[in-house]
C-alpha cells in the first residue's frame, strides 16, 4: 500500500495540545506514503480551533473541517465525506488518546487485500479494574456492531466500507462498519487506559429501533 493515497480522519473536540504531536507521529508512520490529515474540529474551545489552524497553516498535507455546532460522533463522518480521493481511510480518536503508530499495523492488515476494514483490538494498560469496566464496555459495543469483540479505532477502511459507512445513517462509526457487512479484521494494538464510549448508550438505542422498525415492516 504505501504510495497510495491515505486520508486520515481525525475528530478533536479539546485535545489542541495533542495535535501537533499527533500529526509528527503520522509523518513517522507513514514516512514515504502519501497522506492527509483531516481534522474535524466539533465545536471545541477557541485554542484548539487556533492549533488545529496553525498546524494546517504549517503543512499543506493537514485541512481543517470546523463545526460551529456539536455534532458528536458523526463528526469523523463529515471527514471521511470531504477526503474522497484517497484509496484507503484512517480514522483516530485525538480526545480519547489513539496513537498514531498504531495507523501502520492497521493499514498493513488492509494491504493484504482480503478484508475491507481493518480495526484495532486493543490491549489497554492500567489498573485491573480500569481495565475490566474498558473491556466489557467494548465488548458490548462490538456485540451491538456484529463485529469482533475488542474490536475499535483505530480503523482503517477502503473504499467499499467508506461508501457503506457513509449511507448508514448510524450514530458511532463502529455501527456504520458493522452494518456496511463487508470482511474484516483485526490487529492488536497497545493503548493507554481511558473512558468507555459516551455513544454507547445512543448506539444501543438505535440498533434497538432499527430492530422494531424491521419488525414492524415485516
Amino acid at each position: 500500500m504505501p504510495g497510495s493515497r491515505v486520508a486520515v480522519v481525525v475528530p478533536v473536540v479539546g485535545a489542541g495540545e495533542a495535535l501537533r504531536p499527533l500529526a509528527d507521529g503520522l509523518a513517522a508512520a507513514l514516512d514515504g506514503w502519501d497522506w492527509r490529515l483531516r481534522l474535524v474540529v466539533d465545536a471545541a474551545p477557541e485554542d484548539c480551533v487556533r492549533a488545529a489552524h496553525r498546524l494546517a497553516a504549517d503543512d499543506e498535507r493537514v485541512a481543517v473541517t470546523g463545526l460551529t455546532v456539536p455534532a458528536g460522533p458523526p463528526a469523523v463522518l463529515l471527514g471521511l465525506a470531504a477526503e474522497d480521493d484517497a484509496d484507503a481511510w484512517v480514522c483516530l480518536e485525538a480526545d480519547r488518546g489513539d496513537p498514531p503508530e498504531a495507523v501502520r499495523p492497521v493499514l498493513d492488515r488492509l494491504a493484504r487485500g482480503d478484508v475491507d476494514a481493518v480495526l484495532a483490538a486493543r490491549r489497554t494498560a492500567g489498573r485491573a479494574l480500569r481495565r475490566l469496566v474498558d473491556a466489557l464496555d467494548r465488548r458490548l459495543s462490538a456485540r451491538l456492531a456484529h463485529l469482533p469483540a475488542h474490536a475499535e479505532a483505530p480503523l482503517a477502511m477502503g473504499p467499499a466500507v467508506r461508501t457503506a459507512v457513509l449511507a448508514a445513517g448510524a450514530p458511532t462509526l463502529l455501527l456504520a462498519v458493522g452494518r456496511a457487512g463487508r470482511p474484516v479484521a483485526t490487529v492488536p494494538v497497545a493503548q493507554p487506559a481511558r473512558p468507555g464510549d459516551p455513544a454507547l448508550l445512543r448506539s444501543a438505542l438505535w440498533v434497538l429501533r432499527q430492530r422494531g422498525q424491521a419488525g414492524s415492516g415485516g
